[in-house]
């Protein structure tokens, strides 16, 4: 079984995610995509692709900056899609590889761009985190240590949701709620 968690930036998925896995101990593993994409930025093919595509001053000490490559594609539909290109092919393979070792587990898919992938189709259960802008502003400010306008540009290169695709929608993700929330799904 997997389930699809979705939701922008700072709404609650990976908490959600952990409080899952710790109410079904060894029934459950989570795989936070964001992580993934993290990874992927760290094979040397990739890194090269991305440097054809944005320069040299996305390397720091021979490494992909993910903050400098983030200011130049969050400012950019196009440029974003450059990223998604480049790096999307080694995400799905990771992902498969990810869903095929743990065939016999319940997965938990978390990500921001899930419906946009064959992944959100493959989900049994389909979750939306809707929670409000202010709420999710706060939590990545003090989580992620960035600037407000920062968190702006993040925002707005997120995706739209429809909610009529998920089986659950919530829209509250504070302690009280998540064990609620737990319980439902």
């Amino acid at each position: 079984m997997i389930i699809g968690l979705c939701g922008k930036s700072g709404s609650g998925k990976s908490t959600l995610a952990r409080e899952l896995i710790n109410q079904y101990e060894g029934k459950m593993v989570h795989l936070d995509i964001d992580k993934v994409g993290h990874y992927v930025l760290t094979i040397k093919e990739v890194g090269e692709e991305l440097v054809d595509n944005f320069g040299n001053t996305i390397i720091s000490d021979g490494v992909v900056n993910r903050k400098k490559l983030s200011s130049i594609v969050f400012e950019s539909k196009d440029k974003m899609r450059i990223l998604e290109e480049i790096t999307w092919k080694y995400m799905e393979m990771y992902i498969d590889q990810f869903l095929t070792e743990n065939k016999d587990n319940i997965v938990i898919l978390d990500w921001i761009l899930l419906p946009k992938t064959k992944y959100f189709s493959m989900s049994n259960i389909k979750i939306l985190l809707d929670v409000s802008y202010e709420v999710r502003k706060e939590r990545v400010l003090n989580r992620d240590n960035i600037t407000e306008s920062k968190f702006q540009l993040r925002d707005g290169a997120s995706i739209k949701y429809n909610q009529e695709d998920f089986d659950y929608v919530f829209n509250k993700t504070d302690k009280e709620n998540i064990k609620r929330l737990v319980k439902r799904i």
